[in-house]
């Protein structure tokens, strides 16, 4: 696939799992029909609803950064289109993701569905305060912008677990957080754009 060639290989994604879902997952099911011939673009995409499919260098740099193991229990904030949950689910045991949404959560419920992704549950309604009759999780994405990491998803990781997430107004820091026996580690990355998150966020 020319997308994983050009766009992934050549930079700075080296995982062998992680190259295999961006091959395995097919971008153009998820975006909408008047997109499907730019899907394999290296750019986000317009999904409606003043929310976008994140580019897949994105996708894989987030996904690699998680360091997944097969067995690993997965929470993702901001399901949008359900391809970067697509994408998790190729590499983790199960992947719980929650979308603001409502039409976009049933369009990903259905597409995930549709493409067999049995190891995915997809609920609708603010993911601020994660998943917490699921915690702990092994990993935790984040696909939306706070201005401030939201404790409760800290709280949610399990001891080694790792949570990215892209924090700031207007311009982002990809930042990683990992739970340890002592606490936190926090670590910034690459400076990204996502779309913000809504709901409790602005509110805090």
């Amino acid at each position: 696939m020319r997308m994983v060639e050009q766009q992934l290989l050549t930079r700075d994604i080296t995982d062998p799992g992680v190259v295999r879902a961006m091959r395995r997952v097919p971008r153009d099911r998820f975006v909408p029909p008047e997109q499907r011939q730019r899907a394999y673009e290296d750019r986000p995409l317009p999904i409606g609803f003043r929310q976008t499919i994140s580019q897949p260098y994105i996708v894989a740099y987030m996904t690699q950064a998680l360091r997944l193991s097969p067995d690993a229990k997965v929470l993702e904030v901001g399901t949008g289109s359900g391809y970067q949950a697509a994408v998790l689910a190729e590499m983790a045991a199960t992947v719980y993701t929650i979308e603001i949404v409502p039409q976009l959560a049933e369009r990903a419920r259905d597409t995930l569905a549709q493409l067999g992704y049995a190891n995915v549950q997809v609920r609708q309604g603010d993911g601020y305060t994660g998943w917490p009759e699921q915690a702990p999780f092994d990993a935790i994405m984040v696909t939306a912008a706070p201005d401030h990491v939201p404790p409760s998803l800290v709280d949610q990781l399990a001891i080694g677990g790792r949570l990215i997430i892209p924090v700031g107004q207007g311009r982002q820091a990809l930042t990683m957080i990992t739970r340890t026996e002592d606490g936190v580690e926090q670590d910034t990355t690459l400076a990204v754009l996502f779309v913000p998150m809504t709901g409790e966020a602005e509110r805090r």
